[in-house]
């Protein structure tokens, strides 16, 4: 099992309670991002770069995670198609994504866009505060040491 994180638009400190997480249980994290990325050193971070593009560093994702792995990630189309492959995405926020409650994730998010598309609605999630942060340590610890 590995973690692959939506490195792009993750939060920093997100990224910190990925890092502490994949050393004390030496689990192989990669972030996957467009742009050039920092981490520390060590035996279980890696990081890819892929080109430009839309959806770019998804489409790497989805591509190379496999059952059991863990995605990181907000973006709901991604933690869509990673549930099909047979893993689990965890958002920043501390939710959950799998075959139980993607579908309905997805088309409340689909209504969503099309309400701001339509000037019905505006704005998106609000700033990631420190009970998401710790819902997201806690529900990262709980899929880890899962037996």
């Amino acid at each position: 099992m590995q973690i692959w994180v939506d490195a792009d638009a993750c939060p920093t400190l997100i990224k910190e309670i990925l890092y502490r997480a994949a050393n004390r249980t030496k689990t192989t994290t990669t972030l996957v991002a467009n742009q050039p990325l920092t981490t520390p050193p060590s035996l279980y971070i890696k990081r890819v770069q892929v080109g430009a593009g839309f959806d770019v560093a998804d489409n790497y994702i989805v591509q190379h995670v496999v059952n059991g792995d863990l995605v990181i990630t907000a973006d709901i189309p991604l933690a869509d198609a990673v549930v099909q492959k047979g893993s689990t995405a965890l958002n920043p926020r501390g939710e959950l994504y799998s075959e139980d409650n993607i579908k309905s994730r997805l088309s409340l998010r689909n209504l969503n866009e099309e309400l701001r598309s339509g000037g019905i609605m505006t704005g998106g999630p609000g700033k990631l505060g420190p009970r998401e942060v710790q819902a997201f340590a806690n529900c990262l610890d709980r899929f880890l040491t899962r037996g």
